[in-house]
């Protein structure tokens, strides 16, 4: 019997990526819905995530923490879901995870906040300016139909995750680029089965 597979989260996170790649992959997992300001720092959680923070993923004696890691371990560890990249791929998949995980998700957060690089210090700062990484992403997007090529992988998953929360609260620009895309990975059955899920589980009175 293969490992058990089980994924920390919360419907109001980043865990919402992570339950769309446990649907893609198609392996049984068990949902473990963790409570901010509760059990999700609780001793018993910090004992498994230090950060008290999700998602985690277990798999078995395995723990994966950060959303992009948990994307590429899924996808490698099994490969039948084919959605891990192959050799021609590999470097447009893992260019684009570690862009958004790094440049872009600063770049969105510290605009949110309401933080901006100075303008002598953007060569300090990973994504220089605001506009320098939306300009990067929308590079990115305008390459290929799917990140890696003419293919879904689990880099779509991530960037698309991004790119459609992005494109909902106004983090990121409406432009017409990333609503194509946008659109064209959401349309699967496992994006829509995960995000029924997760609705499901939100708190009573959330929307």
């Amino acid at each position: 019997m293969s490992a058990e597979l089980v994924l920390y989260s919360n419907p109001m996170s980043r865990g919402r990526i992570a339950r769309w790649m446990m649907e893609e992959v198609g392996q049984p997992y068990r949902t473990e819905m963790l409570e901010y300001g509760d059990s999700i720092k609780a001793p018993e959680y910090r004992a498994i995530n230090p950060m008290g923070k999700v998602p985690c993923l277990m798999h078995g004696e395995t723990i994966v923490t950060e959303t992009a890691a948990i994307c590429a371990y899924m996808a490698e560890t099994f490969p039948d879901a084919e959605l891990a990249p192959t050799a021609a791929e590999r470097g447009a998949y893992y260019r684009a995870l570690f862009f958004l995980a790094g440049p872009v998700e600063a770049a969105v957060t510290n605009k949110a906040m309401g933080l901006e690089t100075p303008p002598a210090q953007t060569q300090m700062a990973g994504y220089g300016t605001y506009d320098d990484a939306i300009q990067g992403l929308e590079f990115l997007l305008d390459r290929t139909l799917y990140i890696a090529g003419d293919r879904f992988t689990a880099a779509d998953v991530y960037v698309g995750a991004h790119v459609g929360w992005g494109l909902q609260f106004g983090s990121i620009p409406e432009r017409e680029i990333f609503r194509k895309y946008v659109t064209l990975v959401q349309d699967r059955d496992a994006y829509r089965h995960a995000t029924a899920l997760d609705d499901a589980a939100m708190p009573e009175g959330v929307q």
